[in-house]
């Protein structure tokens, strides 16, 4: 794990901007189309971290960007080249606009101040939408990312961002997949060698400051 003084230089509020990757009721909600990634991600304490630190960034003036998939109810443009794609287009609930499957899921609450992207194709929250451009416009030079799922569209988020310039913090226990130990497999092997990976705690010690209120 990195040195206080190590991630808190990274997590500037001013630049620092929070992602929270499909973490949408059709996702890690009561009704999930996916509901062992959903009972990982709210058994496991991932969904609880995020909220914590969305409530956490609310408090401190950082940004919160949510990214959310969904479909348009005929399917068009949605992309069919994967069979991951073919089999979520058979699951029972659907992530379809407007419904309340692509709601972003309790306890996470969405601030007026918040942007919510929606993509309706791919695998990344970044790849095609606008979550980079409005990451370049907020001057964003530090991205946390977290959410569901460790297996695809965490470590997509991850990639993309670094290939973007930007440097990312995974909070390690505020993101979730499944299996569970495929998800520490993932971390270790993986997104620490691109990312800083630090726990909620020490991500929100870095964010309040030394006083634990806030940093200027």
């Amino acid at each position: 794990m990195p040195s206080y003084d190590a991630l808190s230089e990274l997590l500037e509020p001013r630049t620092t901007v929070l992602l929270t990757v499909e973490c949408q009721e059709g996702v890690v909600g009561a009704g999930s189309a996916l509901p062992e990634l959903a009972a990982q991600a709210r058994a496991g304490g991932a969904l609880a971290n995020v909220a914590r630190l969305v409530a956490a960034a609310h408090a401190l003036g950082v940004q919160v960007v949510h990214a959310v998939a969904e479909r348009r109810p005929d399917g068009r443009g949605a992309n069919r080249n994967a069979r991951l794609f073919r089999a979520a287009a058979r699951l029972p609930v659907q992530q379809v606009t407007g419904t309340a499957a692509v709601r972003v899921a309790a306890p996470i609450e969405v601030a007026e101040e918040d942007l919510v992207v929606r993509r309706l194709h791919g695998l990344s929250p970044l790849q095609g939408t606008d979550v980079d451009p409005l990451l370049r416009n907020l001057g964003c030079r530090t991205l946390i990312v977290t959410g569901v799922s460790a297996n695809v569209a965490v470590p997509n988020a991850v990639f993309d961002a670094v290939n973007r310039g930007y440097t990312v913090v995974v909070p390690a226990d505020a993101i979730a997949g499944v299996p569970a130990d495929y998800t520490a497999a993932m971390i270790r092997h993986t997104l620490a060698l691109v990312a800083t990976v630090a726990t909620t705690d020490e991500v929100l010690a870095c964010l309040k400051g030394p006083d634990g209120v806030r940093r200027a």
